[in-house]
C-alpha cells in the first residue's frame, strides 16, 4: 500500500477527461448500477476497499494548492496524512537503531530495579 504522495500520470488524466458522454450512456444502459454511489462495494468489495484505504492515504500534487484555501475537513485529512507519513518515518528509525534502543531499555530496566531497592 502507497503512503504519501500520488506520483501524477497525465496519461490516465487525459483519458479520464476525455471519456465519451455516449460511452458512458452505453454502459448504463447495459448496467444500471453504473455510475451510482456505493456501487462498488457490490460489484467488487475488495477493490472497493483498497481504494478506500489509497484514497485516504495519499494526496495528489495537483490538490496541494487547493489545501490552504479549503475547509477545515480538507486540512484535517492532510494532518492525518502528515500522522501517518510521521509514524512511518518513525517506524523506519525504530527498526534502523533497533540494537541502541534495546540497550536504553535494558539499562532503564535495570536502574528502576536499582532504584526500587
Amino acid at each position: 500500500m502507497k503512503f504519501g504522495m500520488r506520483t501524477p500520470s497525465f496519461k490516465k488524466s487525459f483519458k479520464a477527461r476525455t471519456t465519451g458522454k455516449y460511452k458512458r450512456q452505453l454502459k448504463r444502459s447495459i448496467n444500471p448500477y453504473y455510475g451510482k454511489k456505493g456501487m462498488g462495494w457490490l460489484n467488487n468489495p475488495k477493490k472497493a476497499m483498497y481504494n478506500k484505504i489509497y484514497n485516504k492515504t495519499t494526496f495528489s500534487v495537483f490538490n496541494l494548492p487547493k489545501t490552504s484555501r479549503a475547509s477545515s475537513k480538507s486540512n484535517s485529512n492532510n494532518a492525518g496524512c502528515l500522522g501517518i507519513f510521521a509514524l512511518v518515518i518513525c517506524i523506519a528509525l525504530v527498526i534502523s537503531f533497533w540494537q541502541y534502543i534495546l540497550a536504553f531499555a535494558i539499562l532503564g530496566i535495570a536502574v528502576y530495579y536499582f532504584i526500587k531497592k
